[in-house]
This record gives C-alpha cells, structure tokens and sequence, in this order.
C-alpha cells in the first residue's frame, strides 16, 4: 500500500476538517491516521492516508486539495510517503 501525507496548515476557521474530510470520503481517500492541533490561531493538521482505491489519479487528488484549501483559505499539500520522508529526513 502507497501511502499520501496531506498537510493543512492556516489560520482556523470553522469547518476545515469537514471539508477535507468529505472530499477525501467522497474520492474513496480512507484515513488511516490524523493529528491536529490548533496553536494561538493556528490550524495545523496532517493526515496519512490510502488512496489506492480511489478513483482519481495522485495528481488530481493533490490538485483538487490546494483549489479546496484555496476555498477556504488554507494550504493544503498531498505527498507521496516517500517522497515526504525524502523531504523530512535529517
């Protein structure tokens, strides 16, 4: 199983783990694990998901998530696992 690391980070406003979360539902996305914290007025969350039995292709979950987190004025980044361990490793 490829895993997808998606990152949300912004200022918090009501709503944003619902849309995330719907949008991911909707595209047969299954989180496996997820981890926010909200720090002063900070939004931070990070999700590791399975997408191998969505439809969709990598490229347009990735792209569909930044035009959502443009939506709701957050970013929003969808990683490979590997590439996101490349990415962080020290």
């Amino acid at each position: 199983m490829k895993k997808t690391i998606i990152t949300v980070v912004g200022k918090d406003r009501v709503g944003i783990i619902a849309k995330v979360c719907t949008y991911l539902a909707e595209n047969g996305v299954n989180i496996l694990d997820i981890s926010q914290t909200i720090v002063q007025d900070f939004f931070n969350m990070m999700m590791v998901v399975d997408a191998n039995n969505s439809p969709k292709e990598f490229h347009q979950i990735a792209e569909d998530l930044e035009a959502i987190g443009r939506e709701i004025g957050v970013i929003i980044k969808a990683q490979h696992e590997d590439i996101f361990d490349m990415m962080h490793r020290i």
